[in-house]
């Protein structure tokens, strides 16, 4: 079972705008307010496109008539599925259910480093670590917290 990122993106209609910039807000916003109670997780942000001609990065935003169309892409981490696949699957079905009619496209899958403990550290035990002149065991010293002799609270009056 490995850890993929899963990006998707998304095309979302903002009505009654009056900018680009307004729309891709909007969109962004709306979208984490539907994401947020059921996939806090993943993370949204405005698509980008390359221009045909010159190659160069653009917004996926349009705005004609007061109504905006916005690309946004999404990205949430998958883990411990059991194929690339399976991953794709567990996404789109999460951000789809709290998302709701909004269309959505796979655009890649990348499998996640997986992170294991280096073998020394997994061997040792961790030291437990006390202030000086804390030993509850003996009641020796001074044991945490508001006390009285021999490590007992003290009556309330």
């Amino acid at each position: 079972m490995t850890d993929y990122l899963v990006t998707m993106e998304s095309a979302w209609v903002v009505r009654d705008v009056r900018s680009v910039d307004d729309a891709i807000g909007i969109a962004i916003a709306e979208a984490g307010k539907r994401l947020n109670p059921a996939a806090k997780y993943v993370e949204v942000e405005a698509g980008m496109s390359a221009c045909p001609y010159c190659e160069e990065s653009l917004n996926c935003g349009l705005v004609v008539a007061n109504t905006g169309l916005v690309g946004l892409t999404l990205e949430m981490k998958v883990f411990k599925a059991e194929s690339e696949e399976h991953a794709q699957r567990i996404a789109k079905s999460v951000i789809g259910k709290a998302l709701g009619d909004v269309p959505l496209k796979i655009i890649e899958t990348k499998q996640i480093a997986e992170r294991r403990p280096a073998p020394e550290a997994a061997a040792r035990p961790a030291p437990s670590v006390r202030p000086a002149g804390s030993d509850r065991s003996t009641g020796q010293g001074r044991p945490f917290g508001r006390t009285g002799p021999a490590g007992r609270r003290p009556a309330k009056r």
